[in-house]
């Protein structure tokens, strides 16, 4: 893909996730500033994780080949996370509840799928990293959008948070360690091994503080 290319992919796409949200503030002008932007990075997890099933090479192994040359699809796919990813690091900005944990890993990201793409190697092992940190996305978004609508502290609201508890433990504390050795295994570029480092810590330090969270609701429900 032409240096050209990749530009236009992911201005276009910031262009375009951030019409997106204007269009969801429209749509419901009541809905905090939160809620529309979570709307939009429900979307983006289905399509990400859609482009990224998609530009699978070989489902007998998903992260094979490594440290290959990056296929059109699996390049697609990281300019259109890298353009949301871009969005919503400033779209955060403009919120007044500003998460450190959550922009670390907005710039990990951006830097590591930056790299990529102007390498335009790796692909295999980016498109398997992007698959297992938006599968539980949806989950985490529901989550916060129950919340919004009046369901806090109801059944629908607890199972959402243990679907969401349950896919980020599988994704990224079964599979993430494997796809991560194996990245840091293969001769990839220093930016790449240093992002899937990066994400594997983060995911970590979100799993405990998941942890902890699933466990006081299960306590408090049960009191």
């Amino acid at each position: 893909m032409e240096d050209y290319a990749k530009v236009y992919l992911v201005v276009s796409g910031v262009i375009s996730w951030t019409t997106a949200f204007l269009l969801t503030r429209k749509i419901f002008p009541k809905r905090s500033f939160d809620f529309c932007n979570r709307i939009v990075s429900t979307i983006h997890a289905l399509v990400a994780v859609f482009l990224a099933s998609k530009s699978v090479q070989d489902w007998t192994c998903p992260v094979c080949p490594l440290a290959s040359n990056s296929s059109p699809l699996q390049m697609k796919a990281l300019g259109v996370t890298l353009a949301y990813l871009i969005y919503d690091l400033v779209c955060c900005l403009f919120d007044k509840n500003i998460k450190i944990d959550n922009s670390v890993h907005h710039l990990v990201s951006i830097v590591g799928i930056g790299a990529g793409l102007a390498y335009e190697k790796c692909g295999s092992e980016m498109v398997a990293a992007l698959c297992i940190t938006e599968i539980s996305s949806p989950f985490l978004h529901l989550r916060e959008l129950l919340k919004e609508l009046g369901y806090k502290d109801t059944d629908l609201n607890l199972a959402a948070d243990v679907s969401f508890a349950v896919i980020f433990t599988l994704a990224r504390m079964c599979f993430g360690p494997y796809l991560c050795y194996v990245t840091l295994s293969a001769p990839n570029p220093i930016l790449i091994k240093a992002m899937a480092l990066g994400l594997q810590l983060v995911s970590a330090f979100w799993f405990y503080k998941i942890a902890k969270m699933v466990k006081y609701k299960l306590i408090k429900r049960s009191t």
